[in-house]
């Protein structure tokens, strides 16, 4: 898995400031509570230009897990879209990693935050590699079925990108590994496919593409539905249904998809070979529509492109100067 490589600078509280200078208190709510709500956001090199990956439906996505919490994020979605572009530019990144996060930081110590508790925000910008390993995305990664579940419906909101939710990710995860696998799958509540620990999952069978419902306790994730997207423009039919666990058996093929983890082929589930056991020819195929949206292979029709350099930016840099 890629490490994070510090850049000098990071956006916090509508300030830039150096990396390890933006610090918190030990008795921050969220660190105790999980109280937090973040994105994660890839910029890529293009041809035209560095230009980020659906910035503005990410940070929509932003403040709508806020909502849910009731927490009320103290700038507007354009601050934190031109600090997102901000900061790449800041640490010269041409490609970089994003995580925009806004908690509930130091106040009263009791579990609903009061008044007396700010929300922090802060915006970091890095560059990371692949998130289950350089060549991962050729050939492919092996994956378990964990015996943890994902959250069952009204108990928490899985459709929030929350910080207290990972903590199944991080078990669904640990397990995993624990067991030499890269990665792995959960189950729902009722038993059926929900997604991966960091990614939601597609099964191929007979050229068509299977994908769990939003109902399945699973995030929705961006990068999931410009796969549906992509996929249909390469004419494939894609399918959102409940997905039983052995069916994971006997897929022609399978990939996870996510955007720390992009596109990835699965190419065996609990050690039984997905298809050949290699990255089948639908993936491939998704995958280069996917990432020919960033090498200009692939015309961005959908305006899912948003350039870090735009009219606003020397607006943005005279009020950091």
């Amino acid at each position: 898995m890629a490490a994070l490589t510090p850049p000098e600078k990071i956006w916090f509280n509508g300030q830039i400031r150096p990396w390890f200078e933006a610090t918190t208190h030990v008795l921050t709510h969220a660190l105790h509570y999980g109280s937090s709500v973040f994105e994660g956001i890839r910029a890529y090199d293009t041809p035209a230009g560095t230009a980020v990956f659906r910035l503005t439906e990410h940070i929509d996505r932003l403040f709508d897990s806020a909502r849910i919490y009731r927490m009320e994020i103290p700038y507007s979605k354009e601050d934190i879209i031109n600090a997102c572009k901000e900061i790449v530019r800041t640490n010269n990144l041409k490609q970089a990693y994003l995580r925009p996060v806004a908690y509930f930081g130091y106040g009263g110590i009791g579990i609903v935050p009061g008044p007396e508790t700010p929300v922090d925000v802060a915006i970091a910008a890095f560059e990371w590699g692949a998130y289950l390993g350089e060549g991962t995305q050729e050939r492919g990664v092996d994956v378990g079925v964990s015996s943890w579940h994902r959250l069952a419906p009204n108990t928490m909101p899985t459709g929030a990108k929350a910080g207290g939710n990972y903590l199944s990710s991080a078990l669904i995860a640990r397990e995993a590994r624990r067991h030499g696998y890269a990665e792995g799958i959960a189950l729902d509540a009722q038993n059926m496919v929900s997604e991966g620990a960091g990614q939601n999952i597609f099964l191929v069978k007979k050229k068509k593409l299977y994908t769990p419902p939003l109902t399945a306790s699973i995030l929705p994730g961006l990068t999931r539905d410009a796969v549906i997207v992509l996929a249909k423009q390469l004419g494939y039919e894609v399918i959102e249904q409940s997905i039983a666990r052995e069916a994971l058996y006997v897929a022609d093929e399978i990939f996870l998809c996510g955007t720390a983890s992009e596109i990835v082929p699965v190419r065996s589930v609990d050690s039984m070979k997905v298809g050949s056991g290699a990255r089948g020819p639908v993936t491939h195929a998704i995958q280069k529509k996917f990432f020919g949206l960033f090498t200009g292979e692939t015309a961005d029709t959908h305006g899912w492109l948003e350039p870090v350099e735009n009219p606003t930016s020397a607006q943005v840099r005279a009020i950091y100067a």
